[in-house]
């Protein structure tokens, strides 16, 4: 099926740096108390942000920057050893008001296209399921979207982003914070692609990084603790990643 898509062209965007590969996709929350508002933005020269796609919640797609020009989404972020991704990225912003102005669920028909929009999206560039991430993610110490709320699991099962089985919740006991029992967990986080030190115990920039973290693969448990299911978890999905 071929998808109908609402071409509203944005400026702000450019060639992207010679070289550059598209291999990271990047999912947003408008965060705006509407659609249309949040695409006025990302279209006003002023405000020189912008995605490469926006999804209403009715389903409607719109098109503001083609894909073989950089878009001004991603901002100050690191992914995989690779700081700025603007070059060697698409987003996608889905609308939502986000947790400033009454953070919901995410309805059936929005999702369903994001669905078939990323799979598109994922036949034309190498992008590996590693390299489908959060806003979150790629930006723990600012961003918090598209949060807890989105299905990250449900889109893994159509081949949209990588996520680990889940056994039973082992539940929030046995935190750690000590620097000794901090050390896999921080292995297992820099392996699966977040930007954080070898050593130390638990501190405020790995407390961000553990809910960027939980956000996406344990929305059971967004609270930046490194307790015992947060740590399974991250196990796993670091045996997944090449």
């Amino acid at each position: 099926m071929t998808e109908t898509i609402i071409e509203r062209p944005s400026p702000n965007c450019r060639e992207r740096d010679p070289g550059s590969v598209i291999d990271t996709l990047v999912l947003h929350y408008t965060g705006m108390q509407s659609g249309e508002a949040a695409i006025e933005r990302l279209c006003d020269p002023e405000a020189a942000v912008s995605s490469h796609y926006v999804v209403e919640e009715d389903g409607r797609i719109f098109r503001l920057v083609p894909e073989h020009l950089r878009a001004a989404h991603a901002g100050i972020s690191f992914w995989r050893g690779r700081s700025m991704l603007n070059d060697t990225s698409i987003g996608i912003e889905i609308v939502n008001p986000g947790h400033e102005w009454g953070y919901r669920p995410f309805p059936a028909a929005q999702i369903e296209a994001v669905r078939r929009l990323c799979v598109g999206i994922l036949a034309r560039h190498p992008i590996p399921p590693i390299g489908v991430v959060a806003h979150s993610d790629i930006a723990p110490d600012r961003k918090q979207d598209p949060g807890e709320l989105f299905p990250w699991a449900a889109l893994a099962a159509s081949g949209i982003g990588i996520y680990p089985s889940a056994p039973p919740d082992p539940g929030t006991g046995d935190v750690v914070t000590d620097a000794e029992r901090m050390h896999p967990v921080r292995q297992a986080l820099i392996r699966i692609g977040f930007d954080i030190e070898t050593e130390g115990a638990l501190d405020e920039k790995l407390m961000l990084v553990l809910t960027a973290f939980q956000r996406h693969w344990r929305p059971e448990a967004v609270n930046g603790r490194a307790d015992h299911g947060t740590r399974a978890r991250a196990a796993a999905l670091a045996l997944l990643v090449p």
